[in-house]
């Protein structure tokens, strides 16, 4: 398994390209309301990131994928391809952007809601923030990789929620997904990879209201809870430091 390591200036490059896609999402904020669609708010990040921060939008045709940023809405587990269906009140969608600035990525994903969602899916949302922040707080040199998806898998089951096993978090850099993958539970099976300063990675635990299990949609991309129940996601791109964890897709609204 090759892990890269950052070097200073790689680790600017990517500390550039996490502020860029912070600043989508904050953009986008806004326009997530009742009645517009997937594509629209798909339309208006792609002009944000090439024209105003003059970057590229990675998801576009990467591996096939025909847009520019994944809309997951409601049961959608994650890869939601944005579509002409308009957002009702009541729902709940996660944006997913991943920006490249001069060949380096940065990846976050965020939950709106839109209008005024039942109790049961501001719960979900919240859960899963917590657990990407729980699965945060574990990172520092010297540690199990594993550690962190134990902290998330203690969490999302002491609230009475499932984790997506299919999907995890991936290291990043000049490649979209690089290693290792960062699993959102604890494996035994899986090799132990002990976390070094300069490793980046994103943290993206997918919670479920309901059971854990998914399938995937004949578009070969839109992943949805085979219950249909709500699932909600939250991701950042994060820095190994020797003290701990740097976010490098902080929101205004979080503090480290």
């Amino acid at each position: 398994m090759t892990i890269f390591i950052k070097t200073p200036d790689e680790i600017e490059k990517m500390r550039v390209a996490g502020r860029l896609t912070s600043e989508v999402l904050d953009m986008i904020t806004d326009y997530v309301k009742v009645g517009v669609t997937t594509d629209e708010l798909d339309r208006i990040c792609h002009n944000y990131i090439v024209n105003v921060q003059q970057a590229i939008p990675a998801p576009l045709n990467y591996k096939g994928f025909p847009k520019s940023i994944c809309t997951s809405v409601n049961y959608q587990v994650c890869h939601g391809i944005p579509s002409n269906k308009k957002l009702k009140d009541g729902d709940i969608i996660n944006i997913d952007v991943t920006v490249i600035k001069d060949g380096y990525h940065g990846d976050s994903s965020r939950m709106f809601m839109v209008g005024k969602p039942n109790v049961r899916a501001k719960r979900i949302i919240d859960i899963s923030y917590e657990c990407l922040w729980i699965g945060i707080k574990q990172v520092k040199a010297g540690i199990s990789l594993k550690e962190i998806g134990r902290a998330i898998e203690n969490h999302a089951k002491s609230k009475k929620c499932s984790i997506v096993h299919e999907y995890c978090g991936h290291g990043i850099g000049r490649a979209f997904h690089e290693k290792p993958q960062v699993l959102h539970y604890y494996s035994a099976k899986e090799d132990d990879v002990i976390l070094q300063p300069g490793m980046t990675f994103t943290i993206e635990p997918m919670i479920n209201l309901g059971k854990r299990h998914v399938k995937l949609l004949p578009d070969k991309w839109t992943v949805v809870t085979k219950d249909h129940k709500l699932s909600a996601q939250w991701e950042h791109t994060i820095l190994v430091t020797e003290k701990g964890a740097e976010v490098m897709t902080l929101a205004p609204y979080e503090k480290q």
